[in-house]
């Protein structure tokens, strides 16, 4: 196992993602626990780009339920109908929001929070087992380059899924 990172000096996310996913790929691969796993993603994640928050949400029974996370304490449930957690896992799909103020129904865990993009990590059977989320304290931070990084870390996820 890795104990650090080889993050490229460059403010070029495409190419940072380009260096980390396979990063951490090495880094979860043969290792069984998934909360090491996902607690090690959310600070390789958050290390390489220094996200104001980064962390998961997993589904248990009917809600999100807090889980591995690097940044300021986060809301612990969130109802699958709320917020852009819950609307990410209701639609299946990734949601990027420039500006979290123009999201209905946005959770504002933190007023610092300003955009954010959320991925929903599948099980292998496709039945969405939780879902990642990265906030900003910047407004319009994300682009398609961080939607395609993060996809491909939900994928690494998801193989390591039983």
């Amino acid at each position: 196992m890795a104990e650090s990172l080889l993050i490229p000096q460059t403010t070029d996310r495409e190419a940072i993602y380009e260096s980390l996913v396979p990063q951490i790929a090495a880094l979860i691969d043969g290792e069984t626990d998934g909360t090491a796993n996902l607690a090690n993603v959310a600070a390789a994640l958050k290390e390489a780009f220094d996200f104001f928050w980064v962390g998961f949400y997993l589904k248990k029974e009917n809600q999100l339920v807090l889980g591995p996370f690097q940044g300021p304490i986060a809301c612990t449930r969130i109802n699958f109908d709320k917020g852009v957690c819950g609307a990410a896992y209701t639609r299946r799909t990734t949601i990027l929001v420039p500006d979290v103020e123009q999201f209905p129904g946005h959770i504002a865990c933190s007023s610092a929070s300003k955009s954010e993009v959320v991925i929903p990590i599948f099980d292998r059977n496709g039945n969405v087992a939780m879902v990642l989320d990265v906030d900003s304290d910047q407004l319009d931070d994300f682009s398609q380059a961080d939607v395609d990084g993060l996809e491909a870390v939900g994928k690494l996820i998801t193989a390591t899924l039983g």
